[in-house]
């Protein structure tokens, strides 16, 4: 009886041992971080960041010639503020250009046409009657044939939202229309842009086509020039000319550029904030994402000039083309999937410039008293603790699969896609006082992360290698 309950008591106690611990964040870290944060509020790195970028090289489509600037300028950026460690990492994708573009109404209401290419669209000249559909729905349950030697025009209309939900039927239909279209025979794809705006400025963005399928030229209207096809279909038939010359140019390498504030103690362990490099051609790519870049690079650079280091290294990743398939969150991912322990934590930045007013973190529940300690020292920025909403950001969620931690700081995106993936994304947009509330709060949680006493629950799950 004795020798059992010796091995009852070693069981338990070994039990114990091989529980987490729970995670905290000592006063002192608090104490820094409120300091951290209103010099942050009174900062302008941020700003001067996301200036030069969108000032000095523009749009950033992958693959292109400022593509390679872009990341020449990321790098001479991290080192010019003050980064400890400076490299790049190659990205590998196809190559995907756009020329020209141009579509108009013919016959006797016979106009032009403002409308944008969709990223991995064909080129091509179709001229041919539109077939009018009101969703993705309607367009996949056409029967095969139906739409032979016409032109698909999807009419869905993207819902506003503060944290951008309309998004995922709008981007859907981008995804999935053009093959949808195909299977009913379709010579050609247009669609209402995946926007909330009435300007006439069409919102490209990637597209897919299935396997086996023969892609088709694929646009997106300005939603003004989308109501107008609607008026004038409600009067009879509409034959519309498109004509793209575009399409995918070989392979392209580019580059992840990262930079690096080293821990005191534990250089090793890493926290990650991000945002990607690259853009779409139309506009300068200011909230999509310079923002990001701007956001998370001034907020490391922040940290890298208090008195005393964090514990951990802060990393700061501008990811590659993010935009046609997060190829540059896929090969950090893949790269560094045997480090995934020694990643404490990591956020990204891609919503744009809005404030942020939710934060929470999918960490195990022995390091979520350190997310509520984190939460409070974000409070006086008005951003509110909202357990169990976000999920990780695009570049990081291939890794997050992995099993990385994540945090989610939630930007309000009210207006996000007034602007997004069109030429009206552009410097003006952002607010230097909304983006410096941004910086704030990556510096906050980034430094008080770095700082943690345990961990976030980040570990190997899932493929180690690709």
């Amino acid at each position: 009886m004795r020798l059992a309950s010796c091995l009852l008591a070693l069981a338990l106690a070994a039990g114990v041992a091989a529980a987490p611990r729970e995670t905290k964040i000592p006063d002192s870290a608090l104490a820094t971080a409120a300091q951290l944060r209103e010099r942050a509020l009174a900062d302008g790195t941020a700003w001067q960041v996301v200036e030069a970028l969108t000032t000095e090289i523009g749009p950033r489509l992958p693959g292109s010639e400022a593509d390679a600037r872009a990341v020449a300028w990321a790098e001479a950026r991290f080192r010019a503020l003050g980064f400890d460690r400076v490299w790049r990492e190659p990205v590998t994708f196809p190559k995907w250009v756009r020329r020209s573009e141009r579509a108009e109404v013919l016959g006797a209401h016979a106009q032009p046409l403002a409308l944008t290419a969709l990223g991995g669209s064909p080129g091509g000249t179709v001229e041919a009657e539109l077939v009018h559909f009101a969703d993705l729905a309607a367009l996949e349950a056409a029967p095969a044939g139906s739409l032979a030697g016409k032109i698909a025009f999807v009419d869905y209309r993207m819902q506003r939202a503060r944290d951008g939900s309309g998004y995922g039927p709008a981007s859907r239909l981008r995804s999935r229309g053009p093959s949808a279209a195909i299977r009913a025979g379709a010579a050609a794809f247009l669609m209402r842009s995946a926007g909330t705006d009435w300007h006439r400025n069409p919102h490209t963005g990637i597209t897919r086509f299935d396997e086996g399928l023969t892609p088709i030229p694929s646009a997106a209207l300005a939603n003004p020039d989308a109501d107008q096809l609607a008026r004038l279909l409600a009067r009879g038939p509409v034959r519309v000319r498109v004509a793209l010359d575009c399409g995918w140019d070989g392979e392209y390498t580019s580059y992840n550029v990262i930079g690096e504030i080293r821990g005191r103690s534990r250089p090793d362990e890493v926290v990650l904030i991000g945002a990607h490099l690259d853009s779409w051609d139309l506009g300068t790519g200011a909230i999509d994402d310079g923002a990001g870049v701007a956001i998370t690079m001034a907020a490391a650079h922040l940290i890298g000039q208090l008195p005393r280091r964090p514990a951990r290294t802060i990393r700061v990743v501008a990811f590659a083309n993010e935009e046609q398939g997060l190829h540059g969150g896929r090969a950090y991912a893949a790269r560094h999937a045997a480090a995934v322990g020694k990643h404490q934590i990591a956020a990204e930045s891609d919503f744009g410039a809005g404030r942020i007013y939710a934060f929470a973190s999918g960490a195990p529940e022995y390091a979520q008293g350190a997310v509520r300690r984190i939460a409070q020292a974000l409070a006086p920025l008005g951003i509110a603790h909202t357990p169990g909403e976000g999920g990780p950001g695009p570049d990081i969620s291939p890794f997050a699969e992995r099993g990385l931690a994540w945090a989610a700081l939630r930007q309000d995106g009210t207006d996000y896609f007034d602007y997004h993936h069109t030429p009206d994304d552009t410097l003006d947009k952002i607010n230097p006082q909304a983006l410096a509330q941004n910086v704030a709060a990556y510096a906050v949680f980034a430094y008080l992360a770095a700082e943690a006493e345990g961990d976030f629950g980040s570990a190997p799950k899932g493929p180690v290698a690709d």
